[in-house]
């Protein structure tokens, strides 16, 4: 019999058995206002059968399995053969499995796919995020395929395909492939110009060899990879295949795993090429940056997704916590001091999530056919990817960080899932170009791509007189354009600004009044501090609060 003073009381229960789309406010709304009315239906059941999947006890329990038990590197087999493997525990291929399964990897060719693909990875990310990377280096490898058709004929159908296949076999004698990416090197980093890997031609036309090594390889276990090396013209893209047409190994050896603080469930790389590693060239020879930054833009968006579920996450874990713990007389959540940090970092979240569906949006209308209406999508996300990309991954740490402080020591202890959603949550801030390289390459737009500029004073444009907060922001963005001098010095400062007016501008149009005119009032107009929980006590929090608050 269980002793008097061990009975347990005011625990919140477990955060499970809900749905994570549908009780998303902010994204089932993004949902119905950017897919056409003739795929909301059809969008809606697939994203709720995702969200009760994902918010099921089951599920959770494979993201805990996979993120406790990490990819082992199997460099040889028992005869001594080098087969260069990750093994994976079964729930990381049962999380990866049911996401590719529902599309998770096909967004291109599909009506409405951008959204619809964006709002799943959302739902997904929140289970867990690990394996999120290999989704997202799939479907981002299709527009730089596109560069080679003959190679987009034989690899585009396996990155869309809806089948999860784990064994590494040619690609034509697979239902479905995922696609991985290597680029940076040590000496270099995130300066690719600097990369030294040489690849050297061979008679065949566009079939080369490759020598030399990535400091990091993503999705190590993939069927292919998009490389960039030196090729006679410069440095180019190619495809790295696992298994040759013949069914032989290619020559790619992974030399270690890294050990990462979190993203515990998915394997990064250090890889090498010998010289007998073969490659095809993706598009032309010299023009590999240009080549490969279609993927590194839609990895980039994914970056500002994943962050956004992060941070859903979070705040759903403090509100139910802050709704069933009682302390001083009465529930957390009806304490006022705390009601201020739950709605602060409820309005973060919500902000997060309006612009990555926004942004997923405009990749539906920039795929189709030319004219104005594409063309501004186009130019708006060359400067707001990488500005998004920027603000709201760096907003993921402090989020992740306040959230685990409103469970208190319950936070603190590995079991509540806090400590693994604050150790992934400067993942995405540092890969795909940290914040340098996206502050400067919103720099190098406004210097380069006036189109780009022109489309975001529109999007922001169409929400000038509804709000006064927003509108000196836009004019103080304004300002800040009108002079580039030292530009380098304050790109950070510039790409916040445009960031913090763009989320403005879109919940002023879209979100509910209560939202709009806190954000405004906190982020845009200095009525807020720099900490979580400073919000004007004359706003409606509660409404903000009541808004993330999940139904079990």
């Amino acid at each position: 019999m269980e002793a008097s003073t061990h009975t347990v009381t005011n625990q919140a229960p477990p955060l499970l058995g809900y749905d994570v789309f549908t009780s998303d406010r902010a994204l089932t709304e993004a949902v119905g206002r950017h897919l056409a009315p003739d795929l909301l239906a059809e969008a809606r059941e697939e994203l709720a059968l995702l969200g009760r999947a994902s918010g099921s006890a089951q599920v959770r329990e494979w993201g805990e399995q996979a993120n406790g038990n990490p990819p082992r590197l199997r460099t040889h087999d028992r005869y001594g053969h080098r087969i260069d493997e990750v093994e994976f525990h079964p729930a990381w291929h049962r999380l990866l499995g049911r996401s590719v399964s529902a599309g998770l990897t096909h967004a291109w060719d599909r009506p409405g796919g951008h959204v619809r693909r964006a709002a799943g990875f959302l739902v997904v990310s929140q289970a867990e995020a690990g394996h999120g990377c290999p989704l997202s280096m799939t479907h981002a490898a299709v527009p730089a395929l596109r560069a080679e058709p003959e190679l987009a004929a034989v690899w585009e159908p396996a990155a869309l395909s809806h089948v999860y296949e784990r064994e590494l076999r040619p690609v034509a004698e697979k239902p479905g492939a995922l696609l991985g990416m290597a680029m940076t090197e040590k000496q270099g980093g995130s300066d690719v110009r600097a990369n030294t890997t040489e690849a050297r031609p061979l008679a065949a036309d566009g079939e080369y060899v490759l020598t030399g090594h990535k400091w990091f390889c993503s999705a190590p276990m993939s069927d292919a990879f998009l490389v960039l090396a030196q090729a006679p013209a410069g440095l180019t893209c190619f495809l790295v295949p696992r298994v040759l047409a013949d069914g032989s190994r290619n020559a790619f050896a992974i030399q270690r795993l890294k050990d990462k603080l979190g993203n515990r469930s998915n394997a990064s790389a250090e890889v090498e090429f010998d010289g007998t590693t073969w490659a095809h060239r993706v598009g032309e020879e010299g023009r590999g940056i240009r080549t490969i930054m279609g993927m590194v833009a839609a990895t980039r968006l994914d970056c500002v997704l994943g962050s956004a579920a992060l941070m859903r996450q979070a705040v759903a874990q403090a509100v139910h916590h802050a709704s069933y713990r009682s302390a001083f007389g009465g529930p957390l959540v009806e304490k006022p001091l705390m009601r201020n940090v739950l709605a602060d970092l409820a309005l973060e979240s919500e902000a997060a999530t309006v612009l990555g569906m926004r942004l997923a949006a405009a990749y539906d209308v920039a795929g189709t056919e030319g004219g104005s209406d594409v063309d501004r999508e186009r130019a708006l996300l060359r400067i707001a990817v990488p500005a998004a990309k920027y603000w709201v991954t760096k907003r993921c740490v402090p989020v992740a960080a306040e959230a685990l402080e409103c469970l208190g020591g319950n936070g603190y202890v590995e079991e509540s899932g806090m400590p693994r959603l604050l150790r992934e949550s400067p993942l995405n801030s540092v890969w795909e170009g940290s914040g340098n390289v996206q502050a400067l390459d919103v720099v190098r737009v406004l210097r380069t791509e006036p189109a780009a500029l022109d489309a975001l004073l529109r999007e922001v444009g169409a929400a000038r007189g509804a709000d006064h907060r927003l509108d000196r922001a836009i004019r103080g963005l304004l300002v800040e354009l009108a002079d580039l001098e030292g530009i380098e010095a304050r790109a950070r400062r510039l790409t916040e600004r445009l960031a913090l007016v763009l989320q403005g501008a879109l919940l002023v149009r879209w979100a509910p009044p209560e939202v709009a005119d806190a954000f405004c009032a906190a982020r845009l107009g200095g009525d807020g501090g720099a900490a979580f929980g400073t919000l004007p006590h004359t706003l409606d929090l509660r409404a903000l609060v009541e808004r993330a608050r999940v139904e079990v």
